[in-house]
C-alpha cells in the first residue's frame, strides 16, 4: 500500500513536469523498468534512491510520506507508524506515540543514514533531558565537546542543556530510540 502511494506520487509529479519515464531514468541514473514498476506499486524503493528521485522532481523527500494523524487510541501498531520528518536528508524521524500533542515526553525512533563521513558537527542545547538507546549500528555522540562512539545496547542519558548532537560516520544505517522530556509538539502547555 505504501509502495503504491509513493509510485502514484512519482507518476503525478513526473506527468506534471511533462517528463517521460526515460527522462526521469536518464536524470536519476535508474532504469526505466524499475521506475515503471515503482510507479505501479510493484517494487519497493530504498530511502536514498527515493531521495534521488525527489531531487530530480524538485520536491522534498517528505512529500512521499504521509504525516501521522492523532488517533483515538493509546496504541500504535508497528504497521501504522509513518515517517514524521526527514532532516537534512540524513535523519528519518518516527514518533513512537499517538499523543505527542498532549505529552511531556517525546519518544522517537531515528534512523541516521550513512554518508556523513566526518563532516563537522555543530553541537546545540535545548530545554529538557534526553535518553538515547542504540538499537543498531555505531552512533557517534558529541556531548559537551567530547566524542563518544556508542554500540547496540549502549545508552546515553543527559540534560539537553548540555551541548550535544549525533552523527553516523559509518557506511551502515544507525537506529536509535530517543526519549526527550522536552516535547516541542506539546500543544497543551502552549509550547
Amino acid at each position: 500500500m505504501v509502495n503504491k502511494a509513493i509510485g502514484e506520487k512519482i507518476k503525478f509529479l513526473r506527468s506534471e513536469k511533462k517528463m517521460t519515464l526515460k527522462d526521469l531514468a536518464d536524470a536519476s541514473g535508474l532504469s526505466t523498468g524499475f521506475l515503471s514498476q515503482l510507479e505501479r506499486g510493484m517494487s519497493s524503493v530504498a530511502v536514498d534512491t527515493l531521495e534521488k528521485i525527489a531531487r530530480y522532481l524538485d520536491v522534498d523527500l517528505t512529500f512521499f510520506f504521509d504525516r501521522p494523524r492523532e488517533r483515538d487510541t493509546y496504541v500504535q501498531r508497528h504497521f501504522e507508524r509513518s515517517v514524521f520528518q526527514i532532516e537534512n536528508n540524513n535523519f528519518i524521524h518516527y514518533h513512537l506515540t499517538t499523543i505527542a500533542e498532549h505529552s511531556d515526553m517525546l519518544p522517537r525512533l531515528i534512523e541516521l543514514l550513512p554518508g556523513q563521513f566526518d563532516e563537522p558537527i555543530d553541537e546545540y542545547a535545548h530545554a529538557g533531558e534526553e535518553f538515547v538507546y542504540v538499537l543498531e549500528g555505531v552512533l557517534t555522540l558529541f556531548i559537551n565537546h567530547e566524542r563518544k562512539d556508542l554500540y547496540p545496547g549502549d545508552i546515553a542519558h543527559y540534560p539537553s542543556t548540555i551541548e550535544h548532537n549525533w552523527a553516523n560516520y559509518t557506511n551502515k544505517i544507525v537506529k536509535i530510540l530517543i526519549v526527550s522530556s522536552h516535547n516541542p509538539f506539546n500543544t497543551v502547555k502552549g509550547e
